[in-house]
C-alpha cells in the first residue's frame, strides 16, 4: 500500500495494526508530494520512522521509500541515519534507460555500507516505453540492466496511471485498464519483456470505498484483478486499506487451478502427456501447463487458495 510520507498519522496507524491484512507499506516522496512539500515530507518520513522504531512491538509491514530521483535517493542514508534499517527496500519512478544505470550504482553503493541490504522495486512508468519509437529498446536496454542486478529486484512495477497521463486519459469505475488501448498495449510489452524471470505486480486501482456505500469501485477492482491475473501480473499496487483484502482474496489460486498444478507436477503416466483435469471439464497437458503449474503452488503458498 502507498502512503504520502507527509501523512503524520501513519506510523501510528502501523502500530496499532489499523491496516487489516497489511503485508508492506511504501512511503511515497514522489508523485503524491508536490514540489513545495518535499522538504516537509522527508521530515515527516524521519518522524514516522522514528515513532515505529519507538512504539511498534508487534509484527511491521515490510516498509519501503518511493523516492523523488537519484538525487534524493543518494541523500537518503544522511536523511535517516540508522533508521534506514528500518527499510526492506526502495522505489525507483519513472525508471529508464535515462537513471537506471544512476539508481543501481547508487544502490550499489549505498548497500556497501549497511548491515543488510537495501532492495529495489523499479517502476516503468515513463514516455519511452510508451512512445513507439522508443519502446522497444527502451524494454531491452532496462531488462539488460536489471538482469545485472538481479539479486536486488524484489518486485517489477507498472505505472499505468503515468502512461494515462501522457495522453490524457482516465478509466471509469466500470472499465478497466485494458479497455484503454494505448496503455494496454504497452503493459502486455512489459509483461512479455520482464514476466518470465521477474514478478510483475499490476497498476493502481485508482476507486476506493467512499461515504455513499457504491460498491462499484470494488466490482471495478474485482474486474481489473481477474485481467491482471490473466495476463500474468502478480500483485497489484494498493492505495486504499479497503482496497487490501480483495486484491489478497483474489490472488488466491481457486482451488480447482490449485489441484490441476498438483496434478500436472506430480504426472504419474509415463505414455499419456494430457489428461482431463479432477473437476472433468477441462484439459491438462504436461506439454504446455508446467510453468503456470509453477506459478499456481508458489502463488498458493504466499496468498492461500480458495474456493472459486
Amino acid at each position: 500500500m502507498y502512503a504520502p510520507a507527509i501523512n503524520i498519522k501513519i506510523g501510528k496507524k502501523i502500530c496499532e495494526g489499523e491496516f487489516a491484512q497489511l503485508d508492506s507499506l511504501a512511503f511515497c516522496l514522489e508523485d503524491s508530494i508536490t514540489h513545495d512539500g518535499v522538504e516537509e515530507a522527508e521530515k515527516r518520513l524521519v518522524e514516522t520512522l522514528s515513532y515505529i522504531r519507538e512504539h511498534c512491538s508487534n509484527q511491521m509491514p515490510m516498509l519501503f521509500v518511493r523516492v523523488r530521483s537519484c538525487a534524493q535517493f543518494e541523500r537518503l542514508p544522511l536523511l535517516l541515519g540508522n533508521l534506514i534499517d528500518l527499510l526492506t527496500g526502495v522505489i525507483f519512478p519513472k525508471f529508464d534507460t535515462s537513471n537506471g544505470a544512476e539508481y543501481c550504482a547508487l544502490l550499489k553503493k549505498i548497500n556497501s555500507s549497511l548491515n543488510s541490504p537495501l532492495f529495489m522495486m523499479p517502476i516503468l512508468e515513463s514516455e519511452s516505453f510508451i512512445n513507439l519509437k522508443t519502446r522497444k529498446k527502451t524494454l531491452f536496454e532496462t531488462r539488460r540492466l536489471l538482469d545485472k542486478h538481479k539479486d536486488y529486484v524484489l518486485n517489477v512495477r507498472v505505472g499505468a496511471m503515468d502512461f494515462c497521463r501522457l495522453h490524457g486519459l482516465r478509466r471509469n469505475v466500470d472499465q478497466s485498464i485494458y479497455d484503454i488501448g494505448i496503455v494496454r498495449d504497452v503493459l502486455i510489452d512489459i509483461l512479455t519483456t520482464f514476466s518470465n524471470d521477474y514478478i510483475v505486480s499490476a497498476p493502481v486501482w485508482e476507486y476506493f470505498e467512499g461515504k455513499d456505500g457504491d460498491d462499484s469501485w470494488k466490482k471495478g477492482l474485482e474486474n481489473e484483478l481477474r485481467l491482471d491475473i490473466t495476463n500474468g501480473f502478480i500483485g497489484k499496487t494498493v492505495i486504499h486499506p479497503t482496497q487490501i483484502p480483495v486484491v489478497k482474496h483474489w490472488l488466491k489460486p481457486t482451488n480447482i487451478d490449485y489441484k490441476d498444478a498438483l496434478d500436472i507436477l506430480n504426472w504419474q503416466d509415463v505414455n499419456l502427456g494430457v489428461a482431463k483435469n479432477t473437476s472433468g471439464n477441462r484439459m491438462n497437458e504436461l506439454a504446455t501447463h508446467v510453468e503456470w503449474a509453477k506459478k499456481i503452488l508458489s502463488m498458493s503458498k504466499v496468498y492461500g487458495v480458495r474456493e472459486q
